[in-house]
């Protein structure tokens, strides 16, 4: 008897996928059934990942709204259709708002991080079929707390949380499931500047693929809108976020 490999027959698209999380998830997509195109500004690795499990590469800058835009239509050239769209592109900052700051690293920072989640998602939108599709972001453990060490990243992983919490509900009418996976320190080049640190204090780094097994939980699940963190020691699950105080009547005030 054949097993029916859950993604078979999909097709999807993996932003930054040339190594780290993204390699890792192409990797897990592919051993799922998946037809994927890794996408990355690195062609060489790009180009290797691809060969490795099975699919095809397309360089692009996730920044640019037209890149996203070309990115999707090669999945649909290529593949025929368009169902997964892993929104995986990222960078750090390390620098903050004093003399640190640098104009330029933050609009390379935010336009990677948060503008091609933006990007990456409009795009996906116009290329899904009748049949809807789904959307995974990911942003970090820095987008649920404070990282007084890399605001910016910690700023624009905030974004990526909020967009996803918030386009979760307006999408699902659509047939969209949009949901964020959000890592501590994992196996990346974005830790190479504190790899030693890290090691310094015993923080264990988590294997990418488990970040990646946690993306196809979500792409495989029936959830949205949802932010699901990965960290060591613990099994994944969606980040439980209090609901904001409601607002008092004009008569509990006024008393």
């Amino acid at each position: 008897m054949t097993t029916q490999l859950p993604l078979a027959g999909k097709v999807a698209v993996v932003t930054g996928g040339a190594g780290g999380l993204g390699r890792a998830t192409c990797d897990a997509l592919a051993r799922a059934g998946a037809q994927v195109l890794v996408v990355d500004i690195d062609a060489e690795r790009g180009r290797e990942t691809a060969s490795a499990i099975g699919g095809e590469f397309f360089a692009a800058d996730v920044s640019s709204l037209e890149a996203n835009h070309a990115m999707v239509q090669a999945a649909v050239s290529r593949f025929g259709a368009l169902d997964l769209v892993h929104l995986n592109a990222g960078v750090a900052s390390f620098f903050g708002l004093d003399e640190s700051f640098d104009l330029e690293r933050y609009r390379r920072a935010m336009g990677i991080n948060f503008d091609g989640v933006v990007f990456g998602t409009n795009a996906a939108l116009q290329a899904f079929g009748a049949a809807g599709g789904a959307i995974v972001a990911t942003a970090s453990l820095a987008g649920l707390t404070s990282v007084p060490m890399d605001p910016i990243y910690a700023a624009n992983k905030h974004a990526v949380v909020g967009l996803v919490r918030s386009l979760g509900p307006a999408l699902e009418p659509r047939g969209v499931r949009i949901n964020a996976v959000c890592p501590g320190f994992s196996e990346s080049a974005i830790i190479d500047p504190i790899r030693e640190a890290l090691a310094e204090q015993q923080l264990p780094i988590i294997p990418a693929e488990k970040v990646a097994e946690a993306v196809l939980t979500l792409f495989t699940g029936s959830m949205t809108g949802e932010c699901w963190f990965v960290q060591a020691g613990r099994d994944p699950a969606s980040f439980e976020f209090r609901g904001i105080p409601g607002p008092r009547s004009i008569k509990e005030v006024v008393s």
